[in-house]
């Protein structure tokens, strides 16, 4: 029998008086707490939570333990255009389940509606296949407040997928590959470090269910931006070794990140569930207080909003729906270890159907004000597909922000000078100075513009200069899936070629590519196994793609002669040349026009003259000199670049100028720095980076 317990903490709180259920579903008439064996298939027992305070049902079932396995059945009335879904047939996930049993399938058992009549009820029992929750013991491990750990002007991001990352890594244990304890492995972090990888940045690790479209085509949302269990990671990722669970292992991987003095970022969706729009399953929150949880349309409250493009919104301004956030979150930075977010679709966090997007919403009011997430990384995804729902340069001061204007920028740059889409040096010398025009506001500094070329949704780096056209058949939505306005170029032929020219072409220009965004102002961001040559054959838009497309190969790795090796020694020779100059990672914003011989970053010709007005509009080739004092020795760093298909020659500034990096091959020495004289040419589509 169930006692009367408390409304407080939500979910399932396990203490010596036994387990206390919490759920929060004010419109609700009725609750019935229901108790599973141990594989969560057969139904032992319900029982009715016996009192409501303020919305929240609540009980204590004093011989709880730690491993029972539970659901509800939430009982309330059938009106979908009044915004309400109530079935109790249909047994429901709780939003706060530490653990999650079992795996949606697809089934049309879990529709809340008779499937041949939308607007009816369905009456089908799905108790024995539906997700559940199991109980679980306190981890007993806590971090304290605050635990961001590098310096601002330091942070190399890198964006990975936990299964992706060493699926197939030769120096990770067979039964520990594509889990959160094969990215533990000492080869893996081993490697990251080598790169000069400060901040490790996870794609979603939160329990997910598949969309039943994927599932009846053999695939699955391997991506993981579709939660369904916002405390509890995602159990594919989990070894399933004697001893441990998936959040003992993730705060295992998360311990020997933090070891290595790196960060650990997750991403995380917290503007749209895996119920989907009106047609999709009642897993959870649909069931249990659909009006409450969700954004429904005004005009009809069967309808949600969906400024995702996935098929719901979470309505965070709702202040339960916010306490579900905020408690997720804390619960990732104090019981995983978590030291930032960065938050897919972010405008959402901060809508309503009648203002639009505010960046001073409850959303980011509630972490501002919060002891522990004010304290941690946050980075936005500025965008979703919502009226108004471009935001750049818009989030709070304390933000990071994707900054995809500088990865079309540079692209444009690098690969399409000459064609459609092509960028003049104007907007990429303002790309390169960390986007002062969305970022230089409310005190925000430069590293507020997160720099990328790459990420998961779109080109490889490899990709960007093999193809021309996305190629994404395997998605099975007749390539119109992912983005059609790449700015790629495939350098004259479409995927693999073994011409020495085309593979020259295609090195210079990752190469090049990877320079600018080490070298640029504000926060770089690296997409994995870029540094690899990893190659998705054309597929701009991989997220259901669980298999050899998207796993990162590490064939030719420990060779250092490959190109594979090359590619990664350079990134990890940019990212040391990174750390060595502060010029090159200042977390202030330089002066716009600041006179020669004074700090700043100044623009010249190719014949060392300063750029005038009129020199933007047109040319390929720019020298960047960084003045972080009056020309000291060591003070003083130069980067010569050349997006043209001829060399160019570039008159010197004074000074005893020593080469120590260059994109083209030919020119590149290693670690060994070599004289410069006046002057220094830079073949095409390269880049030279000189110290005094």
């Amino acid at each position: 029998m169930l006692s009367t317990g408390s409304p407080f903490p939500l979910g399932a709180s396990l203490s010596p008086a036994g387990v206390n259920f919490a759920l929060v579903a004010p419109n609700a008439q009725a609750v019935e707490l229901c108790l599973f064996d141990g594989t969560g298939q057969s139904e032992q027992q319900r029982l009715r939570l016996p009192a409501c305070t303020d919305g929240v049902w609540h009980g204590l079932l004093p011989s709880g333990r730690a491993g029972l396995v539970y659901g509800y059945r939430v009982h309330g009335p059938w009106a979908p255009h009044e915004g309400q879904r109530f079935n109790p047939d249909k047994l429901l996930l709780d939003p706060y389940a530490r653990e999650i049993v079992g795996r949606y399938d697809g089934s049309d058992l879990f529709l809340g509606h008779d499937p041949s009549r939308p607007g009816q009820r369905d009456g089908r029992d799905n108790g024995a296949i539906a997700l559940k929750g199991r109980v679980v013991a306190a981890t007993g491990t806590s971090t304290p407040p605050g635990h961001a750990r590098v310096a601002a002007g330091e942070r190399v991001l890198y964006e990975l997928h936990v299964r992706g990352r060493t699926r197939l890594h030769p120096g990770v244990p067979a039964a520990l590959r594509g889990t959160y304890a094969g990215l533990a492995e000492p080869a893996v972090l081993d490697h990251l470090q080598h790169l000069g990888i400060t901040t490790l940045s996870l794609m979603p690790v939160q329990h997910r269910a598949d969309e039943q479209r994927l599932l009846a085509m053999g695939l699955s949302n391997y991506w993981g931006y579709n939660t369904i269990g916002w405390f509890a990671p995602e159990a594919r990722y989990w070894s399933g070794r004697p001893g441990t669970t998936p959040a003992s292992e993730f705060r295992a991987m998360a311990d020997a990140v933090h070891a290595r003095g790196m960060e650990l970022v997750i991403d995380v969706v917290y503007n749209h569930s895996a119920e989907s729009d009106e047609l999709g399953p009642t897993l959870s929150m649909r069931g249990i207080d659909n009006a409450l949880y969700y954004h429904l349309r005004e005009d009809d409250r069967a309808l949600y909003e969906n400024w995702t493009g996935t098929g719901n919104c979470l309505n965070l301004g709702e202040p339960r729906v916010l306490q579900l956030a905020m408690d997720s979150l804390r619960h990732w930075a104090c019981e995983f270890g978590v030291d930032g977010f960065r938050f897919d679709l972010a405008p959402v966090l901060g809508r309503n159907a009648r203002t639009g997007f505010d960046p001073r919403a409850p959303f980011f009011a509630a972490i501002a004000q919060d002891p522990v997430l004010s304290r941690t990384l946050l980075i936005a995804e500025p965008w979703d597909i919502g009226p108004g729902g471009y935001r750049l340069g818009e989030f709070p001061p304390g933000w990071l922000e994707w900054n995809d204007r500088y990865r079309d920028t540079q692209r444009g740059f690098w690969l399409r000078q000459g064609r459609e889409g092509a960028v003049g040096l104007g907007e990429f010398a303002h790309r390169f100075a960390a986007s002062s025009t969305q970022f230089e506001h409310h005190g925000r500094a430069p590293t507020a513009s997160v720099n990328f070329i790459t990420a998961h949704d779109g080109f490889t780096l490899r990709d960007l200069v093999s193809y021309g056209e996305r190629h994404n058949l395997a998605n099975g939505e007749n390539n119109r899936d992912g983005h059609a306005h790449n700015l790629s170029n495939n350098c004259g032929v479409e995927g693999p070629s073994d011409d020495p020219a085309v593979q020259a072409q295609r090195s210079r220009l990752q190469r090049a590519l990877l320079a600018t965004l080490l070298l640029s102002q504000g926060t770089p961001m690296l997409l994995a196994g870029d540094e690899l040559g990893h190659s998705q054959q054309g597929n701009n838009n991989a997220y259901c793609q669980d298999n050899e497309t998207t796993w990162l190969a590490w064939i030719g790795a420990s060779d250092p002669a490959s190109e594979m090796a090359r590619t990664r020694d350079f990134v990890a020779r940019l990212a040391a040349l990174r750390r060595e100059a502060p010029a090159l990672r200042s977390t202030r914003w330089w002066p716009a026009e600041p006179p020669r011989g004074t700090p700043g970053i100044h623009w010249l010709r190719p014949d060392g003259q300063p750029m005038a007005s009129g020199d933007w509009h047109s040319g390929t080739a720019l020298a960047v000199l960084f003045e972080s004092t009056a020309m000291k020795d060591a003070d003083a760093w130069l980067v010569l670049l050349n997006a043209g298909p001829e060399a160019v020659s570039f008159r010197l500034p004074p000074g005893a100028w020593r080469c120590c990096l260059a994109t083209d091959p030919e020119q590149d020495h290693g670690d060994a720095t070599r004289a410069l004289g006046d002057t220094a040419e830079v073949p095409a589509s390269s880049l030279r980076i000189a110290r005094t």
